[in-house]
């Protein structure tokens, strides 16, 4: 056997293992999509409390731009057993005075060494100790609450005994380009298309970082001080492999807006797809662990769904394989991995379309998907970073 023989016979495997993997991530997606267009299970509770103690808690840094309109949403849904704790983590503005006057309680806490919302929401709960409720709330300081949210989230961690995520979405600046309409679709599929997915095969969702719920004992069960820029992500599966399997509700929603400034949304961007990535790495291999050692099938799916990267990130994988597989195939090799991705593409595009169908028609018009591979363009060199220099540290984004 030749030298060339060998060579197109390892360019084949790579390719093949390369184009396995990808059609295995595109399926999962398309079967996630598929599931969401099916009708919503109900919720059977099987807890008659009507008034538990809610502790609702509320991170903030240097938030003095969105506090005021956030806690003035947020606070009309509260009643007579709920808590409203305001942590002003590290702030340099006027966060802390904003919150008082609103009427929530105010913890400040000031520690340059330890920065990041797990650290602050490890002092909130410190503070909750002497007096535990019966399940905490988590908000973000920069997020529109909508009526009704809390006694949906409460209602449903008190049933299941279980976390509980509520539907988190991004809504477009006040002039949107094609690219804000892209990306709030693309986040629109991450947390509420797949999320419902999961939900509709039984299976356990991703914490988004803002609208959950815990009942006390679940969050206490699991370490939440850490820098970790993407702690929301690191908590549900911290929390999924401890067996407090987080759970999609869907009928409580919070809204975030993605930032108008071009710089703000690329920091955004960063922080979010290279903590997903960094998380990809090490849960990754701590899913399958737990799987077998517990014998629970949910942690293997939950591995292979945080194996599914950023759509972006899928369609650039797809279309470098694709390119490599047909280029090779034409020098000689296999056209074994070109059948498998042009599947994989077909997965691909119909799990798109689905979610486009049900989910996204009111927010971006069809020819506005065209816009895509410009999405796509703007987001490589945010990859390319993260193979030199991948940020590892909380950098908070800029407001509008």
């Amino acid at each position: 056997m030749s030298i060339y023989q060998v060579l197109i016979l390892c360019i084949d495997a790579l390719l093949i293992i390369g184009a396995l993997g990808v059609l295995v991530l595109c399926l999962m997606l398309l079967l996630e999509c598929i599931a969401a267009l099916l009708p919503v299970p109900a919720q059977a509770s099987n807890d008659r409390r009507q008034d538990p103690k809610v502790a609702v808690l509320v991170p903030a840094h240097n938030e003095e731009l969105v506090i005021r309109t956030t806690l003035n949403d947020l606070i009309p849904e509260l009643t007579s057993q709920h808590r409203l704790v305001v942590i002003a983590d590290n702030c340099s503005d006027a966060t802390a005075e904003i919150a008082r006057a609103a009427g929530a309680t105010v913890l400040e806490r000031h520690n340059l060494d330890l920065k990041g919302k797990g650290y602050a929401l490890e002092y909130g709960l410190q503070y909750l100790e002497s007096e535990p409720p019966d399940v905490v709330v988590l908000m973000d300081a920069d997020c529109k609450v909508h009526p009704g949210a809390i006694a949906q989230l409460t209602q449903q961690a008190i049933a299941t005994k279980r976390p509980i995520q509520g539907v988190y979405l991004m809504e477009k600046p006040e002039s949107p380009t094609p690219k804000d309409a892209v990306s709030a679709f693309a986040f629109k599929v991450k947390n509420l298309v797949r999320s419902s997915g999961l939900a509709r095969m039984g299976l356990p969702c991703f914490l988004d970082g803002t609208g959950m719920a815990f009942p006390w004992s679940v969050i206490r069960s699991v370490d939440i001080a850490n820098g970790n820029i993407v702690e929301d992500m690191k908590l549900g599966l911290d929390l999924n492999i401890a067996g407090h399997r987080p759970m999609f509700c869907p009928q409580a929603n919070v809204t975030g807006y993605l930032p108008q400034q071009s710089q703000a949304a690329t920091s955004q961007r960063t922080r979010w797809e290279h903590g997903h990535l960094q998380t990809l790495i090490t849960y990754v291999p701590r899913l399958l662990q737990a799987s077998l050692q517990q014998k629970r099938f949910d942690l293997f799916i939950s591995a292979l769904d945080l194996c599914i990267p950023p759509l972006s990130l899928l369609v650039l994988l797809w279309s470098a394989l694709m390119t490599a597989a047909v280029l090779c195939g034409f020098w000689g090799a296999s056209w074994i991995p070109t059948t498998l991705l042009a599947g994989a593409g077909a997965f691909l595009l119909t799990a798109i379309f689905a979610a486009w169908i049900k989910y996204g028609r009111t927010d971006i018009p069809l020819l506005q998907l065209l816009s895509i591979p410009i999405y796509i363009l703007w987001k490589i060199p945010l990859y390319l970073k993260f193979l030199v220099k991948p940020q590892k540290n909380w950098v908070r984004t800029e407001r509008n």
